[in-house]
Order: structure tokens, then C-alpha cells, then sequence
């Protein structure tokens, strides 16, 4: 008989390379999931690692696999002085989506760091991790995984947009749940401000101070992706052979870059978003923040725009993967074949014990 109460620490590391999400959460199950984030916090990773994993799609798999060794290390640590910080007592399991290092489905192929078995004798807990590799082997996209929890957490919203190195988004359809990536995001926009040895466009100040360049802009809207029907997913490798050498071939000063990306990303969820009317859009991920991308999306959209609280706006996808791992513990569906594509729904990742 499964118990109803779970207290777990939900960890996430996105393709933006924000930092290390870590989320301890209370689920309790009463005919639908109820949660509630305790405490939350986003450890930044160190230069040396930052630069570490923005070249990963160039090593060798040989090489990944020494760099996976170090990162499990890295994130155990991250993990435990989480816990001591926090003085976390009572935790049911570590829920890890792990960092992704490669991501082509369509190759059959995908790896997420983080995720060897020792992480669980190094943090001294049991861990739930490794989400995406048998949805890849079941034919699915193993990506994106967070809609199970939007269609359990969140069901009120008709539809779950988060904004983070990449726009996904999931909502139901004809009584099943899709979701797939839209496009590219911070993992764009943070990639050249850093040419200015800046994190982030604070607010998108810089980029609201650009003027479009229409050219790009059109064909960046054609790019053939776009067109696609989901399930379909995106990784760092589509950005670097597609967006940067699009973006790179026009010459022009930052701010149009950024004012002109901003207007492709807004003009693109809006067409999503904009396929059902009187709906109701819940945004999250930390592009939420910068003020001037939602002025656009919202004059490009037909729909109610809500933004939740900080907490959720910074570490739903940290709060969707404990759920994930609650799921996988219980043996209950946590990927689903409408959203992934995969043969059939599953119970996916696997299960470490210290």
C-alpha cells in the first residue's frame, strides 16, 4: 500500500546554465497531488564549471563520460551542503534530472550527467534520476518531461509555458496532454550578453533599446522547426549548426540582435499560444523576468498571461521532477506517450539506494 505524504528535494539543471535549481517539497495525494515548496534556492555553478558544461556538445563520448565522473561528484556535494544548510531531516528521496550533455533522439541517443549510481552513496539518500533515457528507447523524444506535472499540479491553466534556455509548453487536447519545445530562449539571448562578460539583459533593458531587423527576423520565423507538429523537441546542438550562424551571418550592434530575438521569440510563442481562445497561460522560468520579452509576448498574444509567485516562477521544473521521482517510486506513470512520442506511457528513470 502506498503511503500519501512525501517529503523530497527536487534538483534541476537547465540548458541556461543559470545554476543548480534545488527544491525540498511536501506532496500529499488526496484524490489529486497537492504540493508545497518548503525551501528553494539556486546554487551557481563556479566559472570553471560554467565553462566547462557550455562545451559539452564538443567532447568525445569518452571524454563526457571522465567529465560525468567529476559532475556527479560536483552535484552530490551541491546536494549535501543543500541539505546541511537547510538542516533537512526527513527526506523520502533526491529527485535528479541531472545536467544534459547530449540530446539526439532522433539518433536514439541522449545523456544527462549527473546521474551514476555512486551519487547516491555520496549524498547518503536515496535518489530517483535518470528520466530521459527510456522514453529514447521506447521511441519517444524524452523530452519534455515536465508536462506530467502540469497536468497533475496544474490543471486549472489551459496552458503550462515555462521560459527558460528553451520555451516549452504543454496543454490538452482532444483529452490528452502534448507538450514540445518552442524555441530557443535565454540560451540565445545569455549567450551574447556574456560578450559583454554579463550574465543576463537585466529586464531586457538592452534589447528594448534595439530596433528589428527584419530581415533576420524572417528568417529566423521560417526556420523549418517551426513548422514541424509535436512531439519535437530542441537541444544546444540545434542552436549552434542553425540559430548562431544565422544570427552571426548579420552584421549588426547587440541591442538590434537582442531587440530582434526578443521579437522572433515573442512572435513565436504567441503563435502557439494564440491557438485557443479565453485561455488561460501560466508563464514560468526566469525569462519571466525580463520585463520587456513579456511586454512583447502579451501584445503578440490573444490570451490572459498569469505569473505566479517567485517561488514558482524560479523552480517548477525543480518541483516537477520530485514529482517525477514520487511517481517512479510509486510505479506510477510519469512520461507520457501523447507528450513524447514514446510506444507507450511509462514509468520512467532509475532508482539508487546509498
Amino acid at each position: 500500500m502506498y503511503k500519501n505524504n512525501y517529503n523530497v528535494i527536487g534538483v534541476m539543471s537547465g540548458t541556461s546554465l543559470d545554476g543548480i535549481d534545488l527544491a525540498y517539497v511536501s506532496f500529499s495525494f488526496n484524490k489529486k497531488w497537492q504540493f508545497k515548496i518548503l525551501v528553494a534556492e539556486t546554487v551557481a555553478y563556479s566559472e570553471i564549471w560554467f565553462q566547462k558544461l557550455k562545451t559539452l556538445v564538443s567532447l568525445k563520448r569518452e571524454n563526457l563520460n571522465l567529465l560525468d565522473n567529476d559532475y556527479t561528484k560536483y552535484l552530490s556535494e551541491t546536494i549535501n551542503e543543500f541539505i546541511d544548510r537547510h538542516g533537512l531531516i526527513d527526506i523520502d528521496a533526491v529527485c535528479s534530472h541531472g545536467h544534459t550533455a547530449l540530446h539526439q533522439p532522433q539518433s536514439g541517443l541522449t545523456y544527462q550527467m549527473g546521474n551514476l549510481p555512486k551519487i547516491a552513496s555520496f549524498i547518503k539518500q536515496k535518489v530517483v534520476c535518470d528520466f530521459r533515457v527510456e522514453d529514447v528507447e521506447l521511441g519517444g523524444q524524452g523530452a519534455p518531461l515536465v508536462p506530467i506535472g502540469d497536468e497533475l499540479l496544474f490543471s486549472e491553466y489551459d496552458f503550462c509555458l515555462n521560459l527558460g534556455g528553451f520555451a516549452n509548453i504543454s496543454t490538452t487536447t482532444k483529452n490528452e496532454r502534448i507538450a514540445y519545445d518552442i524555441c530557443p530562449v535565454n540560451i540565445v539571448l545569455n549567450h551574447y550578453m556574456s560578450q559583454l562578460d554579463l550574465a543576463f539583459d537585466n529586464k531586457g533593458q538592452m534589447a528594448s533599446k534595439g530596433e528589428i531587423n527584419q530581415d533576420l527576423l524572417e528568417q529566423l520565423n521560417s526556420l523549418e522547426f517551426y513548422q514541424q507538429k509535436p512531439p519535437k523537441s530542441l537541444g544546444l546542438e540545434w542552436v549552434n549548426s542553425l540559430i548562431f550562424p544565422l544570427i552571426n551571418s548579420n552584421e549588426m550592434a547587440l541591442e538590434d540582435l537582442l531587440r530582434t530575438f526578443v521579437e522572433h521569440i515573442s512572435i513565436t510563442i504567441a503563435n502557439e499560444i494564440n491557438k485557443k481562445e479565453n485561455a488561460l497561460v501560466l508563464v514560468t522560468g526566469g525569462g519571466t523576468y525580463n520585463d520587456f520579452l513579456m511586454e512583447r509576448l502579451t501584445f503578440h498574444s490573444n490570451n490572459s498571461i498569469e505569473i505566479p509567485v517567485r517561488k514558482i516562477i524560479e523552480y517548477k521544473e525543480a518541483l516537477i521532477f520530485g514529482l517525477i521521482g514520487v511517481l517512479k517510486l510509486r510505479g506510477e506513470v510519469n512520461c507520457l506517450r501523447s507528450v513524447t512520442g514514446a510506444s507507450r506511457n511509462h514509468s520512467s528513470g532509475k532508482i539508487y539506494c546509498p
